[in-house]
Order: C-alpha cells, then sequence, then structure tokens
C-alpha cells in the first residue's frame, strides 16, 4: 500500500502539471494576439470570382534582400530604402470584381475578427454607402508601432494591407505605390511653421 505523503506527492505533480498546461494554453490566444502580421488565406476562394487579384507576400528575408538590391545613391531608392529598413513584411491581398455581391461579410468579418482585440487600435474608420469603407488599425508596442493593417472595401473591390514593423506613420505615405501598397489617401497633418 502506497504512504499518504506518495499520494499527496504524486497529487500535487498532477495538479502542477495541469497548471503548467493551463497557463501555457492560456497564452497561447495572447501571444497570437500580438501577433502585427494578419492571415489572409481564408480570402484566396475569392479569386475565382475575380476580375483582377493583387497578391504580394514579401517577408523579412525578401525585405532585406530588396534593401541591399536599392541604390543609396539613387535619392528615389534610397528613399525607399530607408521606408522599408526594419519593416519584417508588406502583404497585400486585392479582389477587383465585375459585379456587386461577389463577397460577404462573412469575408470581411474573418479579418476584423483578428483585429478586434486590445493589441490593435482602430484610427481611422470611414463608411459610406455608396462607395464602401477603409479602416485603418495600428499595434503599438510601448511607444512603437508595431504593426498596421488597413481593410478597404467598396461594392465591387476588396483590399487588405498588412505591414509588420516599425511603422513610421511620418513615411507612411511615401510608401503608397511602392511594393503592392496601394494609394491609401492618408494625409497627415502639417507642421506650423513659425513666423
Amino acid at each position: 500500500m502506497r504512504s499518504l505523503s506518495q499520494t499527496h506527492l504524486k497529487s500535487a505533480s498532477l495538479t502542477l502539471a495541469l497548471l503548467v498546461v493551463l497557463v501555457v494554453l492560456g497564452a497561447t490566444p495572447t501571444a497570437m494576439a500580438q501577433n502585427p502580421r494578419i492571415q489572409t488565406s481564408q480570402l484566396d476562394a475569392l479569386a475565382a470570382k475575380a476580375s483582377q487579384t493583387v497578391d504580394v507576400n514579401i517577408d523579412e528575408g525578401l525585405m532585406q534582400l530588396a534593401a541591399k538590391v536599392l541604390s543609396s545613391k539613387d535619392p528615389d531608392e534610397a528613399k525607399v530604402k530607408s521606408l522599408v529598413n526594419g519593416l519584417k513584411g508588406i502583404y497585400v491581398k486585392s479582389f477587383e470584381f465585375e459585379t456587386e455581391g461577389q463577397y460577404s461579410q462573412a469575408d470581411l468579418e474573418s479579418i476584423r475578427s483578428q483585429l478586434h482585440n486590445a493589441a490593435w487600435n482602430r484610427i481611422v474608420n470611414v463608411t459610406s454607402k455608396k462607395e464602401g469603407s477603409v479602416e485603418v488599425y495600428l499595434m503599438k508596442s510601448g511607444t512603437q508601432v508595431s504593426g498596421l493593417a488597413l481593410l478597404a472595401t467598396d461594392p465591387k473591390e476588396i483590399t487588405v494591407v498588412n505591414i509588420v514593423g516599425p511603422v513610421d506613420l511620418e513615411k507612411l505615405t511615401e510608401l503608397e505605390g511602392n511594393f503592392g501598397v496601394p494609394e491609401l489617401g492618408i494625409e497627415l497633418p502639417k507642421t506650423k511653421r513659425k513666423n
């Protein structure tokens, strides 16, 4: 027959193991929620209905390769090189359709559900029943922006842009039109000059 101390020791070990498993399982959603990379593969089925599809996947390795290829002597290339310095990825998915009604709200919710947590903050929300909507979300780590997500829709188009890494909002407008990032129409306030 086992002694009482062996039974308590085994029970305590099992309790400790169960607590460790619960902590690990409990931490997993939180850790995943902190990831600035959003998943867009659930939208891939829309490509069959689209008249035009854009799919850009530039991960950190490709980002570093692109930075090496760009010349520091050419002013335009140097500007783009400084913009992507430190970024971990640029991901764009865009679907344009011939007719309305080719995507559903469920398609949009698959993206929004990833952005509706404490890690992401919606900073722009423009909605028009005729022209669609634009939503811009930021993820911050302390005082630094660690990710940006944009969801733009109109009756015949869906565009998702995800920039992973430290995003300089002042330089973001210069990234428009590069690396598959569409014209976002973001205008930052101009600084006032002192006389």
